[in-house]
């Protein structure tokens, strides 16, 4: 009977409960658009311009600028290195991989009629890596307050005994697995917590909600492992064409894709507790796919300065999250230490979400000096703050919602990009500024970088070769409650991008 009553409660309870937070809502929000080694070399400021297939997905109108069919595909070497700081202790991780992270194409088509002023039209698909999630580190120290004791206590405290516990009988995968079906996420960590013997409650009875501690003294041995995999690809599908060779006008239909996997390891030890050892592993494996669409437009106010703007819409995502957990503590009793595990064995599938990404609206100048060379600068906007996720009527994500709009902000990004020809050979730099999504930028750092780049034209193939590193620090908080200390982590990326080009 009592079963029948936790199953009715259950069906109604989680119709939204979800493994994400504000961190995860940040970063499917941010779009480092890869591209070509041009691209990429000029700092991406291509609002105003034409000429290279990544232009396309800053301005969809600059496919139009084309005056014959391209196609190109880039290979980057990319790099990742952190120096974490945490209490006392310092480490650093270094993360290389290579990768395909850009191919497209345009087709021009020319209008035969003298008198129409619509001289030409493309289309064009192109693909770019938006993101790289791939990063390993390490953050390890002697935590004088905080404990993960402190997670399982302030997750349990509230919850009745007889909702973070195993029946009679029971084993930890139908416990842990029926715990999350009925009450979800929050339960099941107040159950891993007392069965691992971190927690006990102030009275062993149902209906206790109160618990305490058994990990206690200060000076808390923590090591934190940080492991992730994946990426964040958008395909846009662009139309474009002129009008007299002045005015460029163009959309572009997007689809995207995210695919993320995390895993998290914290080690504690303490001498001076009765939990003398614990071990607490987190797997999240998130999947999703999106649309947007962006509208843009060139014009050439003189033959030498062009003037560009261009929207991005909000994406649109689904998302589906997959979890698991594993706990591992080292007890003092009678004299012995005893080892308990409490591995359920079981994968945690989430209800699929929606999430809503903010807009974002670039303004681009660029001066071109003939054949000699070009200047371009592009300024953008994007409110972090109006992130979403939804149904924003549930609870839940209202809640989550809330948190964003009071933490996140608005954010500036200023690019700036040069290029000098030399007959065939064309060198190339630039410079980006990207600011914090966050209010307090202490916590979150603005991202700051340059580049240089080589480029040679055969004629109908041109081979480019860039290099870019940009530099931020942050904070990464270890974990939402509890122990919410975070880690200082100073972070440097660089890449370098070879594309092939081709005149079709």
């Amino acid at each position: 009977m009592k079963k029948l009553l936790m199953l009715g409660i259950g069906l109604i309870s989680t119709s939204y409960i979800i493994a994400q937070d504000i961190t995860d809502a940040v970063r499917y929000s941010m779009d480092e658009i890869q591209g070509t080694a041009r691209f990429r070399a000029m700092g991406g400021a291509f609002g105003a311009l034409g000429g290279d297939m990544s232009s396309i997905n800053i301005n969809p109108a600059s496919s139009a600028v084309f005056n014959n069919s391209q196609a190109s595909v880039s290979l980057g070497l990319f790099n990742s290195k952190e120096n974490i700081g945490y209490f006392d202790g310092s480490n650093s991780s270094s993360n290389s991989n290579v990768d395909l992270n850009q191919l497209g194409a345009a087709f021009i088509f020319k209008n035969t009629n003298p008198n129409s002023g619509w001289k030409k039209f493309s289309l064009s698909f192109a693909y770019d890596r938006s993101a790289d999630y791939d990063n390993d580190w390490v953050a390890s120290g002697t935590n004088p307050n905080q404990t993960i004791g402190d997670y399982f206590l302030n997750n349990a405290q509230g919850l009745r005994l007889d909702e973070i516990s195993a029946f009679p009988g029971e084993s930890y995968s139908q416990a842990y697995s029926e715990i999350g079906s009925f009450y979800g996420q929050r339960n099941q960590q107040a159950f891993l917590g007392y069965e691992g013997y971190i927690i006990n409650p102030i009275d062993d009875a149902d209906e206790n909600t109160s618990y305490v501690s058994n990990i206690n003294g200060g000076d808390y041995n923590q090591r934190y492992a940080y492991a992730s995999r994946g990426y964040n690809g958008k395909l846009a599908f662009n139309i474009a064409t002129s009008y007299n060779d002045k005015i460029y006008l163009g959309l572009n239909l997007n689809s995207h894709f995210i695919n993320y996997d995390r895993t998290t390891f914290l080690n504690e030890s303490n001498s001076g507790s009765s939990i003398s050892q614990v071990n607490f592993e987190n797997n999240l494996s998130t999947t999703g796919s999106g649309f947007s669409f962006q509208l843009g437009g060139i014009a050439k106010i003189t033959e030498q300065l062009r003037v560009g703007l261009s929207y991005n819409s909000p994406t649109w995502y689904r998302i589906s999250d997959e979890t698991s957990q594993y706990l591992a503590t080292t007890r003092s009793e009678g004299g012995s230490d005893i080892n308990q595990v409490v591995n359920p064995n079981i994968i945690n599938i989430y209800e699929e979400y929606k999430l809503q990404t903010p807009s974002k609206i670039t303004g681009s100048l660029a001066y071109v000096f003939g054949k000699t060379g070009l200047l371009s600068f592009d300024y953008s906007l994007k409110d972090y703050s109006n992130t979403k996720f939804k149904p924003t009527s549930d609870a839940v994500f209202s809640s989550i919602n809330n948190t964003i709009s009071n933490t996140l902000d608005t954010a500036a990004s200023y690019r700036l990009g040069g290029e000098y020809r030399y007959k065939q050979v064309s060198f190339r730099g630039g410079y980006r500024i990207e600011e914090s999504p966050y209010k307090d930028d202490g916590f979150y750092g603005d991202l700051k970088g340059y580049s240089l780049g080589l480029g040679y034209d055969f004629g109908n193939l041109n081979l480019d070769l860039a290099f870019s590193q940009s530099e931020r620090d942050y904070n990464y908080q270890l974990y939402s409650t509890g122990l919410t200390d975070a880690a200082q982590i100073e972070s440097k990326y660089s890449d370098f991008i070879l594309t092939l080009g081709f005149r079709l």
